[in-house]
């Protein structure tokens, strides 16, 4: 029994399937391809990937999103996103590979001035990631469709214009590699999305931009920026 009536969870559609897949944890890699980590003024390295965390409530698939409130400089990054369907703590890297459910496409949106503002004052920068449909999402295409996805071309349009381009095997920590270290931290479980980091490219969006993530085994997903 609850005081109120708890929230539905939130759930991504699932190519071909009535099924729905429904979240439990959004874990966001940071700089996981080099030249994006480049255009950020970093330095790419071999060393342990970090991340941060989305809400759940934050992924949305929904066609039109407004655009980001208290930000004058909102920004894509358009990435291939794990799911689980399975967990567990310490996983081999067999055990990592087959808890994964299947892939989407999906946008971190992201409020750059605010992060870059609370990040050079020291303080965590989560607002620049956390807010009203900070990730729209592709639909979920399982495993069995797609086989294990190392490879192929990821790219984002702008009403039509090539922003962003690169392919999947220039991450720095391919999914597998992910799903282990993540577990090493914390038990990960069914249920749990990895937004796996983005290519260069990164640039500013525009209320009514129309943007367009396609991703190699997953097709396509557009999303539009209302005012």
């Amino acid at each position: 029994m609850y005081l109120f009536e708890p929230s539905a969870r939130p759930a991504l559609t699932i190519a071909g399937d009535e099924r729905m897949f429904p979240i439990r944890q959004v874990y966001c890699i940071g700089r996981n391809y080099a030249d994006h980590a480049a255009e950020m003024g970093f330095e790419a390295t071999p060393e342990s990937p970090f991340y941060f965390l989305k809400p759940a409530e934050c992924v949305t698939q929904k066609p039109v999103v407004p655009f980001a409130v208290g930000t004058q400089k909102l920004q894509h990054e358009v990435e291939l996103v794990v799911a689980l369907k399975s967990g567990g703590r310490g996983l081999t890297p067999e055990q990592a590979q087959v808890a994964i459910a299947g892939y989407a496409v999906g946008l971190d949106l992201t409020r750059r001035d605010l992060q870059i503002k609370n990040r050079d004052q020291g303080r965590p920068w989560e607002i620049g990631k956390v807010f009203d449909d900070a990730a729209p999402c592709s639909a979920l295409h399982l495993v069995e469709d797609t086989g294990y996805l190392t490879e192929g071309p990821i790219e984002l349009l702008i009403n039509g214009e090539t922003r962003q381009q690169g392919d999947l095997n220039q991450m720095i920590h391919d999914p597998v590699a992910l799903i282990c270290y993540l577990s090493t931290l914390q038990t990960l479980h069914a249920g749990d999305l990895i937004f796996t980091g983005t290519p260069a490219g990164v640039s500013d969006l525009q209320p009514g931009d129309r943007l367009t993530a396609k991703c190699a085994g997953v097709g396509e997903m557009s999303v539009t920026l209302s005012d």
